[in-house]
């Protein structure tokens, strides 16, 4: 898989990955790493919400699933994130349908299965949001 986008600089900070089917979440790390940003990958959101509070953490991007193991589901972590860093952009996806009344202010939504060139431009929306993207020779 190779992503090429025009006008997409680095992402300043990890993003966070939550996803608990060990397929979709390496195809995940694999955009985010071809995006050119640090990546962490858990598969529940318990263990992400404890990576996420360590001392020193910096992080741009939340990416979650909202039906993972655990004790906390990717709805409830992203009210959390939400709450504690107002800045940091996040991706909620699920294969079931979520009321938009149910999501915090601010988190884009991704019905699965979405599209690559999807994620990709949700991801830029939310940290680069005065940049207009394009895909290369597209």
């Amino acid at each position: 898989m190779d992503i090429q986008w025009e006008g997409l600089q680095g992402i300043q900070g990890e993003v966070v990955v939550v996803e608990d089917d060990p397929t979709l979440r390496e195809l995940m790390v694999e955009i985010v790493q071809q995006l050119n940003a640090p990546c962490v990958a858990f598969n529940n959101a318990d263990d992400a919400l404890i990576h996420m509070l360590q001392p020193g953490s910096e992080f741009a991007l939340l990416i979650a699933d909202h039906g993972v193991p655990g004790s906390i589901q990717g709805l409830e972590l992203s009210s959390m994130v939400r709450s504690k860093w107002p800045d940091v952009g996040i991706i909620l996806t699920s294969g079931y349908l979520l009321e938009a009344a149910t999501l915090p202010a601010g988190v884009a939504y991704l019905l699965k299965p979405w599209a690559i060139d999807d994620l990709v431009m949700t991801i830029a929306r939310l940290v680069q949001p005065e940049r207009v993207l394009r895909k290369k020779g597209g």
